[in-house]
């Protein structure tokens, strides 16, 4: 709070790259204002939540996505709004777009290795949902930056550039609306057994405009059956869902993710193939998953996080599983999951399907 300076005393929207230290400094320093921290990850907004409730975080910040490591602004935030305050003037919200219009501060963390064009888009919702005369933070975690400073200067006249020791902030004002707002969002299409099939991303959602390999693989892979109940983990863009919808009548699909646009996607590529059938599901953990209720899963796990994600995939199919399903896994690691995999499932098979293996796991081990 010290680099920003005297700001309004009203609403604050902002993003974090930690457990949303720079809205509880804010609550903190104007208690008759309120702040909202948004996420596009549920795990991250409730260990954020947590920590604003005075307990620690699950895991981590090293074991989180690149890019998530706090910035400069985030971080100085922190004198003010140590875990164990409790404030009841800071809202966490998961959303796939940022809550709400008219406020009169908006305060973005940014990274150098992070997605450009999420970035170009958070900015500009960023000025939409600024009042006019609004305050505008950014802060990067680049002493040279110069990227960043450019994007601003798309969207206001002036940006004043303060360096720091582990980055740049930059401070603007809003004095007018935006000329023309570009949209982000992106259709592709793919084929699967013959059919055209349309999917729809976003920035921030995994593989953004084009189907991914692994997602390929599995789709090459997968045998679905009518009445079949398939369960897509870490859904993305909801790829392996529509294929799966496509393939047989009356099947039934539960897309899970942890990135509210993710399950945004999957639902407007639905609508979009007029496939119905197609249940979405905002879920980090896998708790919300009925037991032995699924023919099938699949999932493509991220490679960061040193295998605790596909780890907790492996623990949510062996749960979700009927006796008689089975779990599809993608991966460029086999030997793991050919270590792991036994220990939840009888029967382990590794296929390989161009540059991926597909592991594939039957009759799941009961606790």
């Amino acid at each position: 709070m010290e680099a920003v300076g005297e700001l309004p005393a009203g609403r604050l929207l902002c993003n974090t790259a930690g457990w949303g230290q720079f809205a509880r400094a804010y609550a903190a320093a104007y208690p008759r204002g309120e702040a909202t921290c948004w996420f596009l990850d549920v795990y991250q907004r409730d260990c954020a939540a947590a920590v604003g409730a005075g307990a620690s975080p699950a895991v981590p910040l090293d074991d989180l996505e690149a890019g998530d490591e706090p910035a400069a602004a985030d971080t100085d935030a922190e004198t003010s709004s140590a875990p164990g305050t409790v404030l009841p003037n800071v809202t966490y919200a998961c959303a796939a777009d940022p809550p709400g219009t008219d406020y009169d501060v908006v305060a973005w963390c940014c990274s150098a290795r992070g997605d450009g064009e999420l970035t170009r888009e958070t900015l500009q919702l960023g000025h939409e949902r600024l009042r006019m005369g609004g305050r505008f933070l950014a802060a990067i975690d680049n002493p040279r930056d110069q990227w960043l400073h450019e994007e601003l200067h798309k969207l206001f006249p002036k940006v004043t550039r303060r360096p720091l020791e582990q980055g740049v902030l930059y401070l603007a004002t809003k004095t007018e609306r935006l000329h023309k707002v570009k949209s982000y969002q992106a259709e592709f299409a793919f084929r699967d057994q013959g059919k055209l099939i349309y999917a729809c991303s976003r920035p921030g959602v995994f593989s953004h405009r084009h189907i991914d390999g692994g997602a390929r693989a599995l789709i090459l892979t997968m045998e679905v059956q009518p009445r079949y109940k398939v369960l897509d983990l870490g859904c993305g863009t909801g790829v392996v869902s529509l294929a799966a919808l496509s393939r047989a009548e009356q099947v039934q699909v539960l897309a899970v993710d942890a990135n509210p646009r993710a399950l945004e996607c999957a639902e407007r590529g639905a609508r979009r193939n007029e496939l119905t059938g197609l249940e979405t599901r905002l879920d980090a953990t896998g708790e919300s998953i009925t037991a032995s209720a699924f023919d099938l899963v699949c999932a493509n796990p991220p490679y960061y996080s040193q295998f605790r994600i596909a780890d907790l995939f492996l623990r949510i199919a062996q749960k979700a599983l009927k006796t008689s399903g089975k779990v599809h896994v993608v991966t460029k690691s086999p030997d793991w999951f050919a270590q792991q995999m036994p220990q939840y499932f009888a029967e382990v098979t590794a296929e390989a399907v161009k540059s991926y293996w597909v592991m594939t796991g039957k009759r799941p081990r009961r606790t």
